[in-house]
Parts: C-alpha cells; structure tokens; sequence
C-alpha cells in the first residue's frame, strides 16, 4: 500500500483573521464584500457538489 501523503490528508478549517476597518474607505469595504460573497459563493457550490455525489450514491445503492 502506497503511503499516505501529506496533501491528501483532510486539511483543518484556517481561522479568518477578522479586519480592522479604521481607515478602510466605502470602496474597500464594498471590495471586501465582494470577496467574502465570492468566497461564500465558491463553499455553496462545494456544498452542492457533495450533496449532489451522495444523492447520486444513495440512488445506485437503494433497494428497489
């Protein structure tokens, strides 16, 4: 059996560092928004995915 490699080892959740807004202008905080509504956006659509792959498994495995 062929070892198990560091990279495909489940990776814990990073903690998010939370930013200070002092200083940040309307725009930036407009484009933090934007990027944490992307970031959202992208963990949906890994949701999605695997609910959608265990949906999958759970049809072929059903007894009729």
């Amino acid at each position: 059996m062929a070892p198990i490699e560091e990279e495909d080892l489940p990776r814990r959740r990073q903690v998010l560092e939370k930013p200070r807004f002092d200083g940040w202008d309307v725009s930036q905080l407009e484009e933090y928004i934007a990027e944490l509504r992307a970031e959202i956006a992208r963990a949906e659509a890994g949701i999605a995915a695997r609910k959608d792959h265990r949906a999958a498994a759970d049809a072929f495995f059903r007894k009729p």
